[in-house]
């Protein structure tokens, strides 16, 4: 009895030191902009897309400026970490720049940063790996220049959060981005990749992608197709699944 139940407790431990938390890719209410927020036992990884001619801030952990105790701020300075000064006051980049950028792309319009760093670090809000919500504050200038935000979109919304089951850590997991795309596009995934191939929405195929170092990152190209949509399939030795790609004007 005593094995059965220690052998229980070492397997959901396992399972909690591995699971992730997603609030999925959310609309930011009265805007363009998505924001999404991951996490695992150690690291957040915020994937944030809006217009590329705009500063993109995001503030963590509570309602309004005055409240929120740390900001993520793309903008055309090297700095993206930040602190509220209080007020309607513009906040101040902190002295640690604690967020890893590790994708910056810009497809047509629309500008995709990724960014990770660990769930606390000094002096900013504390991520948990948990399916608690994470209030937030958001807002976007009329430049890249950081500054007043005036009329553009802001403002504050609560982001839940649910588990990530096994299925998460196969090639259906992949996050392609932007989709309605141009006809440039990402494919992020959580395991390796070794082709994609393109087909339309018939079947007919129409190119392929070779990865030949094993990578789960890939910038792919499909300008000149019509508008309309179109089938992704990802390929690795154990997996092919299909995914719907949009282009547009």
């Amino acid at each position: 009895m005593k094995i059965k139940l220690l052998t229980t407790i070492f397997m959901l431990s396992g399972v909690l030191s591995h699971a992730q938390f997603s609030t999925g890719t959310v609309p930011l209410s009265g805007s363009s902009r998505t924001i999404k927020i991951d996490t695992n036992a150690t690291t957040v990884t915020l994937t944030l897309t809006g217009p590329s001619t705009n500063w993109l801030g995001v503030g963590f952990g509570g309602s309004s400026m005055s409240s929120v105790t740390d900001m993520f701020i793309w903008n055309s300075s090297s700095n993206r970490d930040y602190t509220p000064t209080g007020g309607y006051s513009e906040p101040s980049p902190d002295g640690t720049q604690n967020w890893t950028i590790s994708s910056d792309n810009v497809a047509g319009s629309v500008r995709t940063v990724v960014a990770t760093r660990a769930l606390a670090t000094a002096g900013d809000y504390t991520f948990t790996n948990n399916s608690t919500t994470i209030p937030i504050i958001f807002a976007e200038g009329s430049s890249t220049v950081l500054g007043y935000h005036g009329a553009n979109p802001h403002d504050a919304q609560t982001l839940s959060r649910s588990a990530l089951g096994v299925d998460d850590f196969s090639l259906n997991a992949t996050q392609i981005y932007p989709n309605p795309t141009t006809g440039d596009f990402f494919v992020k995934a959580k395991t390796n990749l070794e082709k994609i191939n393109v087909y339309s929405q018939t079947g007919s195929f129409l190119k392929t992608y070779e990865i030949k170092d094993g990578s789960n990152g890939v910038e792919v190209n499909i300008n000149g197709l019509q508008t309309g949509i179109y089938l992704i399939e990802l390929v690795n030795e154990n997996e092919k699944i299909w995914k719907k790609i949009i282009v547009t004007n």
